[in-house]
């Protein structure tokens, strides 16, 4: 691949900022030392257009997560002055990055999926805590519907700390879902591909503290990756064929990750597709790539290959 310049973006104001400059960093790094002219760019959402017209780049890199860089607003810029740039479409984007939106697609495929609740802001002069209860056993997911990382994720285990987790989940989103609680082995499944889409190996998730949280994503030595999962063949086929099929109903290119709950009578539920999935030190797809033989390097330019030819 011929690139005269390839600008790796990240930051940005959105609540992972943090890790989405980990990854930019990370991804920059990698490619530089494969020899591409790679810089990396703070993402200044008022300046995007003019900087990036003057970094003199023919692809973005887009290593932005959360709002902007997954809910498809960077991606729209980018196709509007006519960049190449990795991740997915605009629309592929805005889906998988509202939890709601990711809900209704599944629902309405047969994607397996938890059962859930939606609400918006408002509807909090009705009495939530008794519809929840009413519908689902403790405990339940509380989900704002656009944030990533586990950020504005409770879960509860009591029916009288339902209202603080709903009061909380609405200060990052004015829409939130609350689902049943999958018991059972927290599974993350990386898909690649642009029409035709494979799966990498599947990636169960054991951590110190019994929850994938944003302290045990983020720390080292807290959470594990088991690679591959120790499944039977048949339900590991399953599995990557569900993950499949749930990112080609999205619409989803290049590389994401899907998330996914194996219940104890081993049912898997779609959780969430992740369009720009975390490349730190600690995180799943890089894990799942080095087990089939490919370097992290390798890796990033593979997603600028598919890039390109998306393009």
């Amino acid at each position: 691949m011929n690139f005269k310049k390839i600008v790796v973006l990240m930051g940005g104001p959105s609540s992972e900022a943090e890790i989405s400059r980990l990854t930019g960093t990370a991804i920059l790094n990698a490619l530089q030392e494969k020899g591409y002219n790679a810089v990396g760019m703070e993402f200044v959402p008022k300046t995007l257009v003019e900087d990036i017209k003057e970094s003199g780049c023919d692809i973005v890199f887009n290593a932005v997560h959360g709002k902007y860089g997954e809910d498809g607003r960077i991606a729209a810029v980018l196709e509007m002055i006519d960049m190449p740039y990795t991740s997915c479409s605009v629309l592929s984007s805005a889906i998988t990055m509202d939890k709601v939106a990711s809900k209704h697609l599944f629902r309405s495929t047969g994607i397996s999926t938890p059962n859930c609740l939606i609400y918006r802001k408002t509807d909090t002069d009705r009495n939530l805590v008794e519809e929840i209860a009413g519908k689902f056993s403790m405990p339940v997911v509380v989900k704002a519907a656009s944030q990533g990382s586990s950020i504005g994720v409770e879960i509860v285990e009591k029916k009288e700390d339902l209202q603080k987790a709903i009061d909380a989940c609405f200060e990052y989103d004015d829409a939130i879902l609350v689902e049943e609680f999958i018991k059972g082995r927290e599974l993350s499944i990386p898909v690649y591909g642009n029409k035709e889409k494979k799966a990498l190996p599947i990636i169960e998730i054991t951590t110190n503290s019994g929850r994938y949280d944003y302290k045990s994503k983020y720390t080292k030595g807290e959470s594990f990756h088991i690679i591959p999962a120790p499944l039977s063949e048949e339900l590991t086929a399953k599995i990557q064929k569900l993950c499949i099929d749930a990112c080609t109903v999205a619409d989803c290119r290049g590389v994401v990750r899907v998330d996914v709950m194996l219940s104890k009578e081993n049912i898997p539920y779609v959780l969430e597709i992740n369009s720009v999935p975390g490349m730190t030190q600690t995180s799943l797809v890089p894990d799942a790539a080095n087990h089939v033989g490919i370097s992290f390097g390798e890796l990033c330019e593979m997603i600028l290959q598919m890039a390109i030819e998306e393009k």
